[in-house]
């Protein structure tokens, strides 16, 4: 199994960034690309205005590409912040209030993944009382993820680079994927099998493959060190989507890495057309 095997979607968070966020989807199509997936585009707000919605959605639309995957509202990133949920006060209100407007715009566009980023440990705050809150709107966002038939995804961060993140393995994302499930009875919540971040933390990625792969909802990629393309670094990334396959995955592969000091549009030569 090669990379032409995979079916690879563009972050459009993290790639073709140089452009303005409605010129992203044209840009990914013409580099060959028939899906995209992103992190919540609007840090600011988790509640943009309908009119901005419109025009993303209609950007997507007139380039004729998928929209497969969308984080839920995560504050400031890329930035300090990695994620809400788990923490108290106007942030997890902020994650509440943008549920819905995340889902349905998602299920306009058929998206069947959502990214629901755990958030940092707060100074003064007790673990097991972000841990709580954390499942209670994980649990809300199962539901949304159901209404439209999608599934709710959990994440493993790096602790070099996410030190106060508290999911930095993917034993511990699968284990609240777990509780999520058993809380909501839906069996919606499956890992974000990121391979830069695991590798980061020092994990045997095919180890984790063969463990984690029937509980994995989508896959993301960059290589390591850098965070740049496939084979910018040293990770085996054919070799390890090769395992994946094996083992029974079959979804899409996010392309979740930096272009380096060149155009986005330069930075897929590494893929056979």
């Amino acid at each position: 199994m090669g990379f032409a095997e995979q079916r690879f979607n563009v972050n459009l968070s993290i790639l073709f960034t140089e452009l303005p966020l409605l010129e992203r989807p044209a840009a990914a199509a013409a580099a060959g690309f028939t899906a995209v997936e992103l992190w919540w585009p609007w840090i600011d707000t988790p509640t943009p205005e309908q009119s901005e919605l419109d025009a993303l959605k209609r950007a997507l639309e007139d380039a004729g590409v998928r929209l497969t995957g969308l984080n839920f509202y995560a504050g400031e990133l890329p930035g300090p912040d990695r994620g809400a949920l788990s923490i108290p006060g106007e942030e997890s209100e902020r994650f509440r209030a943008n549920i819905d407007v995340a889902a349905d715009f998602a299920g306009s566009l058929g998206a069947t993944a959502l990214n629901a980023l755990y958030g940092n440990r707060v100074d003064g705050v007790d673990p097991a009382e972000q841990d709580a809150l954390a499942l209670e709107n994980l649990v809300l966002a199962a539901r949304a993820a159901d209404r439209i038939g999608a599934v709710l995804l959990i994440e493993a961060l790096n602790k070099p680079e996410s030190p106060r993140y508290p999911l930095v393995s993917a034993a511990a994302a699968v284990g609240i994927v777990d509780k999520v499930n058993a809380a909501s009875g839906l069996g919606n919540a499956r890992f974000l099998m990121d391979l830069y971040h695991l590798s980061m933390n020092g994990e045997d990625l095919p180890a984790v493959i063969e463990q984690f792969t029937p509980k994995t909802g989508h896959v993301q990629i960059a290589d390591n060190p850098g965070r740049g393309a496939p084979g910018t670094g040293t990770l085996p990334l054919e070799e390890l989507l090769g395992l994946l396959a094996k083992a029974g995955y079959d979804g899409w592969v996010g392309l979740e890495y930096k272009p380096g000091d060149r155009p986005s549009s330069e930075a897929f030569d590494w893929l056979a057309r």
